[in-house]
């Protein structure tokens, strides 16, 4: 990795470090170090300081003076807070993209679409899964952008960072895959035929039903602690 230039390695220690953060690799509340990371990731400290820098920025990671850095924690209040105002801009972002998408702009939708379903049927590894989140979250970002509204689609590409903890949750641990794709194709179908209110609608149920789904596993894992913290 030390062989790239300045400015892949910056990249590439932000991208590995967000998903060691998405995938639970670094847990909620768990203190990372420049050190620590820089032996990891094999870079110098440069790009793994700007990459903390960055993630602190996204809200994935809080600076502890003299301790370094913490994950955030993922819970309930943030669930709610990033999922209600997502589904509102999200939807309002379909909106706006209905009256301006262009040809060109729904062969760009297309193309995610079907990039996540060709990494669905050819890579069931756990960085295939990875991967297709990735899609589905560039095409949520895309339609923002379909928007012609800067300042509402970089808004929506924060919320999305920070949704990538839950939704990564809710994919993995509920298998819901192939129900995220199936609401994809949905919104851009509606999209193309000009339906802004049933884009919105879908696009409103889609956020919602997922955040009602990881809420679902939240409680059933606060349940089970709960027990077998009882049970001793």
């Amino acid at each position: 990795m030390n062989a790239l230039p300045p400015g892949a390695r910056r990249h590439s220690a932000y991208e590995a470090i967000k998903a060691m953060i998405v995938t639970g690799h670094l847990a909620p509340g768990r203190r990372v170090t420049e050190q620590d990371l820089t032996e990891q990731l094999q870079v110098s400290r440069t790009p793994v300081r700007e990459a903390l820098n960055r993630l602190q920025r996204d809200g994935l990671v809080v600076e502890r003076p003299r301790t370094g850095f913490a994950v955030v924690a993922f819970d309930e209040t943030m669930l709610h807070e990033v999922f209600d105002l997502r589904a509102e801009l999200d939807a309002y972002a379909t909106r706006l993209a209905v009256d301006r998408i262009t040809p060109a702009d729904l062969k760009v939708l297309d193309d995610l679409l079907n990039a996540g379903d060709e990494v669905a049927r050819t890579d069931p590894t756990r960085l295939g899964r990875l991967a297709e989140m990735e899609l589905g979250m560039d095409l949520h970002r895309a339609i923002a952008r379909c928007s012609g509204n800067t300042l509402l689609a970089e808004t929506l590409d924060g919320l999305l960072i920070k949704c990538q903890v839950f939704v990564w949750m809710e994919l993995t641990q509920m298998q819901e895959f192939e129900t995220a794709r199936a609401d994809h194709r949905a919104i851009v179908g509606a999209i193309a035929a000009k339906d802004a209110a049933r884009a919105c609608t879908l696009s409103r149920c889609h956020i919602r039903q997922s955040r009602d789904g990881i809420l679902g596993l939240m409680h059933m894992r606060r349940d089970l602690r709960d027990f077998y913290v009882g049970k001793g």
